[in-house]
């Protein structure tokens, strides 16, 4: 059966074989442009795929191009999955003020249209693979501590970098959507050196360290 041929996959994703691109473009696909997608809504028939799409969705408002904003929302969703990896969860679990919103389609599609020749090069290069990197208790664990600190840093006001963090959580999404072990240590090496990059040299941190520890003090 070719990608044409199965169910819910229309004639502009013939070019799409893999499965997690593929649930990935079926959740903007159909309906009201204008209509909001609720997360839980997405996210509720899910299943390995499902820490992928919440992740893509989380860094929406990163690419938003004004200051502050993105990386206000992108920043704390990115953390609050990356602790879940964290603590050893398989599936995503989403608090009802969160689970209640989400994304116009509309914004998803103008995203996903602009980087489509993107995912259809990467396509043709994602495959599961390496799955100790996603599956063992470790691996999910170490892409946890990456995410919560680059949704830290992310979060915070670091001049230019919403677009770098962005795109490093966009690999991520994908390296979870298609089981991807070989992408994922990829996005684990462009994770630390963006960490070591910006975090220590961020005087933001600093002083959110520096808050954080006097209140606990």
């Amino acid at each position: 059966m070719t990608p044409s041929d199965e169910p819910g996959v229309t004639a502009g994703q013939a070019g799409f074989r893999n499965e997690g691109i593929r649930t990935l473009l079926a959740t903007f696909e159909h309906g009201d442009p204008e209509a909001v997608l609720r997360l839980r809504d997405i996210l509720g028939d899910l299943k390995q795929s499902a820490f992928g799409v919440f992740l893509f969705i989380a860094i929406l408002p990163a690419f938003i191009p004004i200051p502050g904003l993105g990386g206000a929302v992108s920043g704390p969703l990115t953390m609050l999955i990356g602790l879940q990896m964290l603590v050893g969860l398989r599936k995503p679990w989403v608090p009802d003020f969160i689970g209640n919103r989400g994304p116009r389609r509309s914004t998803g599609q103008r995203f996903v249209s602009k980087i489509a020749p993107l995912l259809r090069w990467l396509d043709r290069l994602l495959k599961p693979r390496l799955a100790w990197v996603l599956d063992a208790l470790p691996g999910h664990a170490f892409t946890g501590v990456l995410l919560l600190l680059t949704g830290l840093l992310l979060s915070l006001p670091i001049p230019f970098t919403n677009y770098l963090f962005g795109v490093v959580l966009l690999f991520f999404a994908l390296a979870l959507l298609e089981r991807d072990g070989g992408l994922m240590l990829l996005c684990w090496i462009a994770a630390a050196a963006s960490i070591v990059a910006f975090g220590v040299t961020s005087d933001q941190l600093v002083e959110l360290l520096q808050h954080w520890w006097a209140k606990l003090t």
